[in-house]
């Protein structure tokens, strides 16, 4: 029975990226819910490498702290001066000076990258029990990358980049991908030999292929089924052209197992995100970061969720949601904000302009419109009365509001936090509630209100309010004497 193969992973992920024209690091720009980073480190992951090493570089506190975020089993190491790939690898299996078996070298910057297809290169290396094998894609423009070139045979003669490439091997369109399967052992006598005789006066770990080519060591070439697999990102018109495929990508995927998409081209999931079968997500909708959408769900259009769980059969409309939580058969909007912390039961409801924050809206309660909720309990089956306020700050402290079940309360409402109203309890229209309210009570809690007879007339003669004021009296006055004649 033979041996599991022991594995290193490599990322190189020190350059600056001048071209992105950036404060933040290329490798640290987001795409669909991870940094690129993050998805060529997730796409390594399934082959369960012993070690992960990161060469940093350019802000590299800033890699590292992200590092410790997303993949806290990596080993930074640091390259202080950016000397090229090959002395990028020899720095980072210094970090790993026992290391034996494949060792996997990936760019930072290939977000589309699939755990397949480096798991497929890989395979095919040990298979093969090459000393090197490079992973290439056939590309319809191959402008700014290194080329495959092969002998007459079709092995792998070398790899060449395109600024020392001749005219002749600049019109092949077999590209590198910058992805590499190596013999650890063989690899590390490789780099002590790698020349700085090139156009960038660097190390080029692509030149170890044709020092092994030379020496009779078995060398291959891994074609990718997909070639847009293996495009990197430069600036941040390649970043949007990366950012669309993988939406395309992720959409079809979700499609395929059940969910609707009314408009793919303006749906944006995150790759963390889920949807369940038979949901439909409606246009201009995003989904981001641990967003759950339910089965039969409706999402959209124009909303936007951020790790926020949308039950089976809820809606949630023309709204913004982060951090919330939306029951079964509940929903939200058109034009609600759902804060974190907002907790809605079965069927409950929160209505157009309706904000909510550390609320929990038990199950069929309703908050239907020109509300504000924070710091609140509202049980099961009430009604919150249009434009009603939940003052839940005094200006040091938050404070909680309680409204129980079945109860109903007014349009414009004021509770003074803290304070409760029990269940079944009922409040007038404009009180400002500041006591609790007993269970089955009627609370009221507004001004007399005091009628001063021909204020307009005395105190605004000569505006328009003072002439239609004058007309409905004298209206008024010739009917109560008609009305005088005829008794």
């Amino acid at each position: 029975m033979s041996q599991p193969h022991l594995r290193t992973v490599v990322v190189l992920a020190a350059g600056e990226g001048k071209r992105m024209k950036s404060d933040l690091p290329k490798v640290l720009h987001p795409l669909l819910g991870r940094t690129l980073i993050g998805h060529v480190l997730t796409a390594a992951a399934p082959l369960g490498a012993e070690r992960t090493v990161v060469v940093v570089g350019h802000r590299a506190e800033q890699v590292r702290e992200h590092l410790s975020e997303v993949a806290p089993q990596a080993t930074p190491v640091l390259q202080e001066r950016q000397l090229g790939t090959g002395h990028a690898v020899r720095i980072a299996l210094e970090a790993v000076p026992d290391g034996t078996g494949t060792v996997v070298v990936l760019n930072g910057d290939v977000p589309l990258l699939r755990a397949e297809t480096v798991a497929a290169l890989v395979e095919a290396h040990e298979g093969a029990g090459a000393a090197a094998t490079v992973l290439a894609a056939a590309v319809p423009d191959p402008t700014g990358l290194g080329r495959i070139v092969r002998d007459d045979s079709g092995r792998l003669e070398r790899i060449v980049e395109e600024r020392d490439a001749t005219p002749a091997q600049r019109e092949l369109r077999e590209i590198n991908a910058g992805i590499y399967a190596f013999d650890a052992v063989r690899l590390r006598e490789a780099l002590g030999k790698l020349s700085t005789d090139n156009d960038q006066g660097e190390e080029y770990l692509t030149d170890v292929f044709e020092l092994f080519a030379s020496a009779g060591e078995p060398v291959a070439v891994h074609v990718a089924g997909d070639h847009t697999e293996t495009l990197g990102c430069n600036d941040r018109v390649e970043l949007a052209g990366l950012r669309r495929l993988l939406r395309d990508r992720v959409n079809e995927a979700w499609m395929r197992t059940g969910v609707t998409v009314l408009d793919p081209a303006t749906t944006w999931i995150d790759v963390t995100a889920t949807v369940e079968r038979d949901a439909v997500i409606d246009q201009n909708t995003q989904l981001q970061g641990a967003t759950v959408v339910g089965a039969g769900a409706l999402v959209g259009p124009d909303t936007t969720l951020v790790d926020t769980t949308v039950a089976e059969g809820a809606s949630v409309v023309r709204s913004h949601a982060v951090g919330a939580e939306v029951g079964p058969q509940a929903s939200v909007g058109p034009y609600a904000y759902l804060r974190p912390e907002s907790r809605l039961g079965r069927k409950a409801k929160v209505g157009t302009f309706v904000e909510t924050k550390k609320a929990t809206i038990g199950e069929g309660s309703k908050v239907p419109h020109l509300s504000y909720v924070g710091d609140a309990t509202i049980g099961e089956h009430s009604n919150i009365g249009a434009a009603t306020v939940f003052v839940n700050y005094d200006g040091v402290k938050k404070h909680h509001t309680t409204i129980g079940s079945h109860a109903r309360t007014g349009a414009d409402n004021m509770f003074v936090a803290p304070v409760e109203v029990g269940d079944g309890a009922y409040t007038a229209a404009g009180s400002v509630i500041i006591a609790d309210v007993p269970p089955g009570a009627m609370a009221v809690a507004r001004g007399q209100q005091r009628n001063v007879d021909g204020w307009v007339l005395r105190k605004r003669a000569g505006t328009a309010a003072a002439e239609a004021a004058r007309r409905a009296c004298e209206g008024a006055s010739d009917s109560a004497d008609t009305a005088s004649e005829g008794d």
